[in-house]
């Protein structure tokens, strides 16, 4: 047998993927297990966007390759969205480029900056994807930390100085994923500071801002954020149109070039269909958002109630599609979901998934219809009983 590459020789396979692997296993053999642990929308997309993706598939020509850079319609589309949602005036010729999701940019934005040795800054808890790009660049991976003590925002003077100073590019998420803290000015203000006093290209990972936040921030709204920031987003998580994969990154011209000379040599464009019908979605009223929010607000409050069960604490403030909590002292996470899975058949992820400062914590997802939450409530309720 080959042996792989060695910039995968300590890569693990998602832990999503196994575990689903396991849950498919137990519903096999007759468990009705329910999961809230993934963050994939349940609610279906806005109907005009799906009937423009059909409109658009049934014109025999939309079906060659198309350009990289993908329509310019589409790329239109983002900078309206951006300047009238988040404030921000971006160039659609040089300043925006559509993804196959944003998890694509990702790694593309590692590839386009790291080289084999350089840092990265990665939160600590995170998103993991952050770091499994870096070791794949041959990176060194630099965790700093988000604690509650803290608000889950960084405190840049308990970072260690040299890493810093060696530092390359950092991977920022707000709002913040998983902890569900909400992005504001002086946050973003002070992140943009950050990249510019050390030279460090500070990336702002930003699909839930829609969600259950009254005020949508961009990290490209402070002054001074392109010079060295850029701005991944999604249309996943808002739009519903998770398995559509429709992604952007945003900022400085050049930047976005070197992400372009990655992304041009690894994909070849995005289905026409899925760009008209994205540029459809971007065009949706504020309405849109307020409906999807009517019923996550519905949803967030009998996942509240999940957790009073389970004994676990959470901040109200949250924002995003999902609830982090603390559990009782004195539990591991991953000890704690594995009970709720194999005696109420019922999974939620465990903190530590995103980082050792997820140690103590689980999150719940909020994409599942209220009447499987009551469902799920109607098992744990046992456990107090």
């Amino acid at each position: 047998m080959i042996k792989v590459a060695d910039r995968i020789a300590d890569v693990k396979e998602y832990y999503f993927s196994k575990k689903l692997d396991e849950i498919r296993g137990m519903i096999a053999s007759g468990k009705d297990v329910i999961n809230l642990g993934i963050g994939s929308p349940d609610l279906p997309p806005a109907p005009e966007v799906a009937e423009a993706l059909i409109a658009s598939a049934s014109n025999t020509s939309n079906h060659a390759y198309q350009s990289y850079r993908s329509i310019p319609e589409l790329r239109e589309a983002i900078a309206s969205f951006y300047d009238a949602h988040y404030g921000v005036r971006l160039d659609p010729v040089s300043e925006i480029l559509p993804l196959l999701g944003s998890k694509e940019g990702v790694m593309y934005i590692s590839m386009a900056f790291l080289n084999a040795g350089d840092t990265v800054l990665i939160p600590n808890p995170g998103y993991p994807a952050y770091k499994t790009a870096a070791e794949m660049m041959g990176a060194k991976v630099v965790y700093y930390d988000l604690k509650e003590e803290n608000n889950w925002v960084p405190k840049f003077s308990s970072i260690d100085r040299e890493a810093v100073k060696a530092a390359k590019l950092m991977w920022v998420n707000y709002p913040n994923m998983p902890t569900g803290k909400k992005a504001n000015k002086a946050i973003l203000s002070g992140l943009v500071d950050f990249a510019n006093d050390n030279d460090i290209l500070v990336v702002n990972d930003n699909p839930y801002s829609f969600i259950l936040n009254d005020n949508p921030l961009s990290l490209l709204s402070v002054e001074g954020s392109k010079e060295n920031c850029l701005e991944l987003n999604s249309m996943s998580k808002a739009f519903n149109m998770a398995g559509w994969r429709v992604g952007m990154v945003s900022g400085r011209s050049e930047y976005i070039d070197a992400i372009l000379r990655v992304k041009s040599n690894v994909d070849s464009g995005m289905f026409r269909p899925v760009q008209d019908a994205a540029v459809k979605a971007l065009s949706l009223p504020k309405e849109w958002f307020a409906s999807i929010n009517e019923e996550y607000a519905k949803r967030r409050s009998l996942a509240e109630k999940l957790l009073d069960v389970l004994g676990c604490a959470h901040d109200e403030e949250q924002s995003g599609m999902f609830l982090w909590a603390k559990i009782p002292r004195g539990r591991q996470s991953e000890e704690f979901i594995e009970e709720i899975l194999q005696e109420k058949h019922v999974f939620i992820t465990p903190g530590t998934i995103f980082g050792s400062n997820g140690e103590g914590y689980i999150r719940i997802s909020l994409c599942s219809t209220q009447e499987v939450l009551k469902t799920v409530l109607q098992r744990l309720e046992s456990i107090k009983a």
